[in-house]
């Protein structure tokens, strides 16, 4: 079972996961990986009281969230994008968000434009699609010009033009100085936003590190060669290069000044010589390979 000790203001965030500790920090964006299953939904639900820990508690600046006067000023944030009243507008819901926190009505027609739904804040937010009721409900967290802001799979249901606004969105608030906190399982989405990752698997974690520390752990980085003389390159690595395919050489855990200055000193030509980095997918699913609760049999 997942437990949360607690959760502090915005400069050097600190959450516990059974014991582990990791710290969100402002002024970037953190994302917050792991197989279906790992606990990332209940994890962030339990920083906004809405499930109880089975030990510990999860705090906001020293107190419970449900203890927070006023909320949506502290943290804002988009766990489900359809938990709304379908029968009312996009205006009215944001109306009766503002008023339970003491916010201006006039912030509601601030955020409508800032999130492009300003033409359709009158229509009935049940008859709205997935991509639009996300745009309403980043829209619900930003009301309160919160200092940490909370996503869940912020991108689903967005088409390109969304997705590369709710990119550009969070990197601002990052950038402002706020705490973007953000659960994706959209790895191609992670490597362009994310500048530090939180990766948890089975209750564990696996790594509190930056996006480029995180790809190159990953054991699929390797030098690329192509040379007239692969299999005398190959036998002059002594066994540290795999996969002699075609017209190229894999030689992993090396660097490329190492390989050419090797290949140089035997007077073996090289026709390339290229340092080949995993995705971040790639190093996601070489790290939790181990830590998933649910895998497919590959046909």
């Amino acid at each position: 079972m997942i437990s949360a000790d607690h959760l502090t203001k915005r400069y050097g965030s600190t959450l516990a996961v059974d014991g582990l500790s990791f710290t969100v920090e402002s002024g970037r964006v953190t994302g917050f990986l792991g197989p279906n299953g790992a606990g990332k939904s209940t994890t962030m639900r339990m920083m906004l009281g809405l499930d109880r820990p089975t030990g510990g508690t999860a705090r906001i600046d020293g107190v419970p969230y449900a203890e927070l006067r006023h909320p949506l000023r502290k943290v804002g944030a988009l766990l489900d994008a359809k938990a709304v009243h379908g029968g009312r507008t996009a205006r009215d819901h944001l109306l009766q968000l503002a008023h339970s926190n003491g916010l201006p009505a006039s912030r509601v027609g601030e955020v409508l434009e800032k999130v492009g739904l300003t033409g359709v804040a009158r229509r009935r937010v049940g008859g709205f699609s997935l991509g639009m009721a996300q745009r309403l409900g980043i829209a619900g967290a930003l009301l309160g010009d919160p200092e940490i802001l909370i996503f869940d799979e912020p991108v689903n249901g967005l088409d390109p033009e969304g997705i590369l606004w709710i990119r550009t969105l969070m990197r601002g608030l990052a950038a402002e100085g706020r705490t973007v906190f953000v659960s994706s399982h959209l790895m191609s989405e992670m490597a362009q936003t994310a500048d530090h990752l939180i990766v948890i698997g089975r209750g564990r974690l696996i790594a509190d590190t930056t996006v480029s520390e995180f790809i190159s752990r990953s054991a699929q980085r390797y030098v690329r060669v192509r040379s007239p003389q692969l299999r005398g390159l190959a036998a002059l690595l002594n066994g540290a290069a795999t996969g002699l395919s075609g017209d190229h050489l894999r030689v992993p855990g090396k660097t490329t000044e190492e390989v050419g200055e090797a290949a140089a000193a035997a007077g073996i030509p090289l026709h390339e010589l290229t340092m080949v980095e995993p995705s971040l997918e790639a190093a996601y699913m070489e790290l939790t390979q181990d830590s998933a609760e649910y895998t497919a049999v590959a046909s």
